[in-house]
């Protein structure tokens, strides 16, 4: 029996409800609020992206990035991934895309069993 897109969309819906209450959900909001929350690990984080940035702009312009410039910036990465509240985030982060991850292969899983139509192939095959 065929089903349509409304269908499908309707039990999407009810899968991201189920997804939200999960426990990895959970942990991953209360990663972000407590990292958000935290001055210190906001500015870590701020001026991680900002450096981040001015040395992409810098080597699109075709300006090298320094050793000093690349030094800098792998001491800012290692003091934020020490600090405790964004190694939690990193950690939650992990465990939901690790859960997003699982519920896609779980999704796609029916549509690899369906056998091919003769003559058939599949996308970008010779």
């Amino acid at each position: 029996m065929p089903v349509d897109t409304q269908q499908i969309m309707e039990e999407a819906e009810k899968l991201g409800h189920l997804v939200a209450q999960h426990t990895a959900v959970e942990r991953y909001k209360h990663a972000q609020k407590a990292v958000a929350e935290d001055p210190d690990a906001s500015r870590l984080l701020a001026d991680f992206e900002r450096n981040l940035a001015k040395l992409d702009q810098q080597a699109q312009a075709g300006m090298p990035v320094t050793d000093a410039q690349r030094d800098q910036l792998e001491a800012m990465q290692s003091k934020i991934v020490s600090h405790i509240k964004v190694k939690a985030l990193n950690m939650a982060q992990v465990e939901f895309v690790d859960l997003l991850r699982r519920i896609t292969q779980t999704i796609q899983k029916p549509l690899s069993d369906t056998p091919a139509a003769p003559g058939s192939r599949p996308v970008g095959a010779p």
